[in-house]
């Protein structure tokens, strides 16, 4: 199965830890919104999308990467890390996005992550220890679960 997670990461990295961790798992590439070749994205079997949290939804350079995309009838999942470390509707919006660019959405994966944005750099942050080595593992389990849910177009 050919897989290619796209991310966005700043601050801390965290998601970008949980990405990295992801593709090492599944065997998947690893790439930003703007190192990615849209036309390319038709050779992949599985699609990841994920980034912190900003105010409530995925950060704005991966979810306007995803408003543009073309119909690619693609099976992918969503993920995140926050200071809250849930879906909790945080991810409604890439979602949408994804679904209107006829993707499948087979999955999704939030975890807690080091978060000192607003008000929270005034008490040194939240969550300090995270992504912890707990928050990989369920990043593991959670791709690995994935691979039985999709058909690989590989002929191997």
């Amino acid at each position: 199965m050919k897989s290619i997670i796209i991310y966005y990461s700043m601050h801390h990295n965290n998601t970008e830890q949980i990405a990295r961790v992801m593709a090492k798992t599944i065997n998947a590439e690893l790439v930003t919104p703007d190192k990615v070749k849209v036309f390319e994205l038709h050779a992949y079997d599985l699609i990841g999308f994920g980034s912190g949290i900003y105010f409530g939804r995925h950060h704005k350079a991966l979810v306007s990467f995803v408003e543009k995309l073309p119909a690619l009838n693609k099976k992918v999942f969503v993920f995140s890390t926050s200071g809250k470390g849930v879906t909790g509707g945080y991810h409604e919006i890439l979602k949408a996005a994804l679904q209107q660019a006829k993707c499948e959405v087979v999955g999704e994966f939030a975890c807690k992550g080091f978060d000192t944005f607003g008000p929270f750099k005034f008490f040194g942050g939240v969550n300090k220890n995270h992504p912890t080595e707990d928050d990989f593992e369920a990043a593991k389990v959670f791709v690995h679960s994935l691979l039985d849910k999709i058909p690989s177009s590989d002929t191997q």
